[in-house]
C-alpha cells in the first residue's frame, strides 16, 4: 500500500486505497468506486466536512460493511465530533476483521486517552508499537501517558528514548518538565524547561514561561520567577496563570501590595472566584486592612462556603481581640477538619490570649489524641506545661 493520504489529526498517514491486480471487471470497477469514496471521505474530514466524509463512509459500508477504510474514517468522524465511544465501536470492529491495523490502534489509543482512560490507551498504543517501533508521535503519547498514570520510570524512559531519536523533540522535552513538576522535582523540571526556552528563544510557548516562574514559586525563589511570570503577561496580558503566579511571588516575597494588584486584576475578569478573594482578602489583613478584608472574605462566603474564608473571618476577629468570636468560627471548622491542625493551633491560642491556658492545652491534647504527630502542636504543649 502506498501512503499519500494524510490523517485529518497528524496521526500516521492514511494509505491510499488499491485495487486488487487481476480482479474481474465488475469487482475492479467496485473497488475503484470504494476507493475514489474513501479518498474523498478521507478529503472532507481534512476540510472539517464531517457529515459530507459519514456519507461517503456510509456508502462504501453499504456495499462492504466491514471495510477498512471505511469503519477507520467513521471512527475518525466521530472522534472528531467528540463521540469517543461510538469511534471506539468503530475502531474495535475495524480491528475485529482487520487485526493490526494501524490506524484503528492509533484511533482508539487516542479515544481512550481523551476517556482519561490511561492504562487501556497504553496496552493500544503499545501494540501499535510492535508495528512501528520508531513512530516519535506515539512514543510520545505513551510517555504522556505512563506520566497520566504517576508511572514515573516508564513515562521517562520512553521521553529519553524519543530524545535518543530526535535530540530537540519538543514534546519530549515538555513531557520532561512536566514529569520531573507532578513528581515535585522542580529543579530536573527547571532543566527541561529552561532548554525548551533556549531552543525557541523569543518564539517559546506561554505555558514555557509560566512553567518555570512556577517551579521558582514552588522552590520559593521568588525574585527568579518574577521576570517570566512578567514575560508571560507581556504576550498575554490576561493569561491567569501569570497574574497568579506574581500574584503568589510577591505574597511569597511579603509584599502583599504588590500581590493585591494581580489578585485584583484576576477578579477584574472573574470576580466570583472564591479561592482568589480569600487570596485577597488575606493581603488586606496582614496590610492591617481589616475592613476590606472583612468584605472579600464576605463576598467569597456569598458565592459557597469556604473553609479559608471563615478562618480569615476567624483571625480578623482575633487580631481584634475578639476571641469569643474567633473560637467560636474556629470550633465549627474543627468539627469538619479535625486533622488541620492550623486551625487547633489558633483556637489554642485564642484561649491563651483570654488566660486560659487549662482549654487552650486541652484542644492541643484533642488533636493529638488522633495520632497526628505535629511539631507546632508539640512545642505549644510544652510551653503551656511550663
Amino acid at each position: 500500500m502506498s501512503d499519500t493520504l494524510k490523517h485529518p489529526d497528524g496521526s500516521p498517514d492514511i494509505p491510499e486505497f488499491e485495487a486488487l491486480p487481476g480482479a474481474p471487471e465488475g469487482e475492479d470497477k467496485e473497488v475503484t468506486e470504494i476507493s475514489e469514496l474513501s479518498k474523498k471521505g478521507y478529503q472532507f474530514l481534512k476540510e472539517d466536512r464531517v457529515s459530507d466524509a459519514v456519507d461517503c463512509f456510509n456508502k462504501i459500508l453499504e456495499v462492504d460493511e466491514n471495510n477498512n477504510y471505511a469503519l477507520v474514517g467513521m471512527g475518525d468522524a466521530s472522534r472528531k465530533r467528540g463521540n469517543f465511544k461510538e469511534a471506539v465501536s468503530y475502531y474495535q470492529r475495524c480491528l475485529v476483521h482487520h487485526q493490526g491495523n494501524n490506524y484503528a490502534l492509533f484511533g482508539l489509543a487516542d479515544c481512550y486517552k481523551a476517556l482519561n482512560q490511561y492504562h487501556k490507551a497504553i496496552e493500544i498504543w503499545e501494540q501499535y508499537l510492535q508495528h512501528d517501533d520508531k513512530n516519535i508521535t506515539v512514543l510520545t503519547r505513551v510517555a504522556d501517558a505512563y506520566r497520566k498514570v504517576k508511572d514515573f520510570k516508564h513515562s521517562k524512559a520512553v521521553y529519553l528514548k524519543v530524545l535518543e531519536m530526535e535530540d530537540w523533540n519538543p514534546y519530549a522535552i515538555i513531557g520532561l518538565g512536566h514529569l520531573h513538576y507532578d513528581f515535585k522535582e522542580y529543579r530536573e523540571a527547571l532543566v527541561y524547561w529552561e532548554k525548551m526556552l533556549d531552543t525557541a528563544q523569543g518564539n517559546v510557548d506561554i505555558r514555557v514561561l509560566t512553567s518555570i516562574g512556577n517551579c521558582h514559586r514552588k522552590l520559593k525563589t521568588f525574585e527568579n520567577g518574577i521576570p517570566y511570570f512578567e514575560k508571560a503577561l507581556q504576550r498575554d496580558p490576561y493569561n491567569f496563570y501569570a497574574l497568579f503566579g506574581l500574584a503568589d511571588c510577591y505574597r511569597g516575597l511579603n509584599q502583599q501590595n504588590r500581590s493585591l494588584e494581580y489578585w485584583n486584576r484576576i477578579l477584574d475578569q472573574d470576580p466570583r472566584n472564591k479561592v482568589i478573594l480569600t487570596r485577597a482578602g488575606d493581603a488586606y489583613r496582614s496590610m492591617g486592612n481589616f475592613d476590606l478584608a472583612v468584605d472579600y472574605y464576605r463576598r467569597a462566603l456569598n458565592i459557597e462556603f469556604d473553609t479559608y474564608a471563615v478562618l480569615g473571618l476567624a483571625m480578623v476577629a482575633k487580631q481584634l481581640s475578639k476571641y469569643d468570636e474567633a473560637i467560636e468560627s474556629l470550633g465549627r471548622l474543627i468539627q469538619q477538619d479535625p486533622k488541620n491542625y492550623r486551625l487547633s493551633l489558633e483556637l489554642a491560642d485564642c484561649f491563651y490570649r483570654k488566660g486560659d491556658k487549662q482549654k487552650a492545652l486541652d484542644v492541643l491534647e484533642d488533636f493529638q489524641k488522633q495520632g497526628i504527630r505535629n511539631l507546632g502542636i508539640a512545642e505549644f504543649i510544652e510551653k503551656l506545661k511550663t
